[in-house]
């Protein structure tokens, strides 16, 4: 699940297990299901500082990552790795 951060500056986001989430104004994370049910997160939403939506775009679209990279093809190069440092 996405989560947007509508408040105008970084929030140190609480989630289950003792973790945070860091996201700046404007900027988009992702939870899990069970942490929107977590109650600081759930206290923030109701605030209006954060906002829940739906799965991200490149996951429902697929094909291509965060980086707009495409995933699984290989482009150019001969698949072995570059050596570097003494050998």
């Amino acid at each position: 699940m996405d989560i947007i951060n509508k408040a105008r500056k970084p929030l140190s986001i609480p989630l289950p297990g003792g973790k945070k989430l860091f996201l700046g104004p404007g900027k988009t994370g992702q939870v899990s299901a069970k942490a929107l049910q977590h109650p600081p997160l759930a206290k923030l939403i109701e605030a209006g500082d954060v906002e829940s939506g739906g799965a991200t775009a490149t996951r429902k679209g697929g094909g291509a990552d965060k980086a707009g990279h495409a995933t699984g093809l290989r482009h150019g190069g001969s698949g072995a790795m570059r050596q570097s440092g003494d050998r």
